[in-house]
């Protein structure tokens, strides 16, 4: 072989390698972005450091699997079941109400795939007397069959009720200090929420709901509910005009709607999600509400006005109708079947502590 031949057999070798090279950096750079975008996040505490924040993949979400031998009614998209109500937002997350889903069907696909699902519970001061109804309706409607790990925030943690769980099921007491203010209570939230999860919950569990304790479960709330980002309708607002949303007008707060803006308005008492995006619901609340704290400012409703803020451009995945947090003053609307939880009549005067 010449000399010619083997000089272009060696810069042949030479560009090919140069290419593989090349495109194993770009694929490296497309999966760490992709991976950091859907598995996991970058947090970045007040003092300026970074951290990278790992989750568990999860592929139940992405790929469905039915049973083969479950027998259900034939679909139909031209005869809906509900057509007193919407079903499907604008940007085509799904609007969940009785009648627009299988149970049966949907336990089969998330049954098999051994989800597991956390539940936090603020319980600070006088709330403590909401505990008991909270933890044994939850025992009886709340994800019944999987497995669910409530954690229940207290300044109190004698008062908190022993609740005899099914197999698979735990509470887990984590104290916190009280306050005299029920709005820094409330603000406070979104910061252990995000702890729970990096300390906790990352890798370990699936999905995590964030519920109201002054409430109760009166019906199903299940795998019809599970998505990437979860979020409630507010049951005093869904029938309004955004115009009368409460949402915090002050432009110089970071939970600021414009007036003409919003979709729904959403539930502080009851929202959740895959891991994730929850804790990017949170540490983003949080840290708008300490820019917020700084400027001596305090939003109109705490966190539900930061979480409304935050679902205003981070789309719900999955929004659930009112009947997942209904409140017990009220009389059922005709077009709300069933109410799955609620909140109970309460004093304010008499549990919080500055009213």
């Amino acid at each position: 072989m010449s000399f010619k031949m083997h000089l272009l057999t060696g810069r042949t070798v030479a560009v090919i390698l140069l290419v593989l090279l090349l495109l194993g950096v770009l694929y490296s750079y497309i999966w760490r972005h992709y991976r950091d975008g859907i598995f996991g996040q970058e947090v970045r505490p007040a003092d300026g450091s970074s951290s990278r924040v790992d989750f568990t993949i999860v592929n139940h979400w992405f790929h469905l699997v039915a049973s083969d031998y479950l027998e259900y009614q034939q679909p139909s998209i031209v005869q809906g079941s509900r057509t007193d109500v919407v079903t499907v937002t604008p940007w085509l997350a799904p609007i969940v109400w009785e009648g627009t889903y299988n149970p049966q069907l949907l336990d089969s696909i998330y049954r098999p795939q051994n989800i597991s699902i956390a539940a936090t519970v603020f319980a600070v001061g006088k709330y403590t007397k909401f505990l008991r109804d909270f933890l044994e309706t939850a025992e009886q409607h709340f994800f019944v069959g999987f497995k669910v790990h409530v954690y229940v925030f207290t300044d109190r943690p004698k008062e908190v009720h022993q609740v005899k769980m099914a197999a698979g099921r735990q509470l887990t007491v984590v104290p916190v200090p009280g306050s005299n203010r029920w709005q820094e209570i409330s603000a406070r939230r979104m910061e252990l929420i995000q702890t729970l999860i990096e300390e906790k919950l990352q890798n370990h569990m699936d999905y995590i709901f964030c519920l109201d304790v002054d409430s109760k479960f009166h019906g199903r709330w299940g795998t019809e509910s599970l998505g990437a980002l979860v979020a409630v309708i507010h049951p005093g607002y869904y029938k309004d005009d955004r115009s009368k949303f409460p949402y915090e007008r002050r432009h110089e707060s970071t939970a600021y709607v414009a007036p003409g803006k919003g979709d729904f308005y959403y539930c502080g008492g009851a929202f959740g999600g895959l891991l994730q995006e929850v804790h990017r619901l949170a540490n983003t609340c949080r840290t708008n509400f300490e820019a917020d704290a700084k400027k001596g400012i305090e939003a109109a409703w705490q966190e539900e006005s930061h979480l409304n803020r935050y679902m205003l451009i981070n789309k719900p995945t999955k929004v659930l109708s009112p009947e997942y947090l209904w409140q017990d003053f009220k009389p059922r609307n005709p077009e709300v079947r069933i109410i799955r939880f609620s909140g109970v009549i309460k004093n304010y005067a008499d549990i919080r502590p500055n009213v």
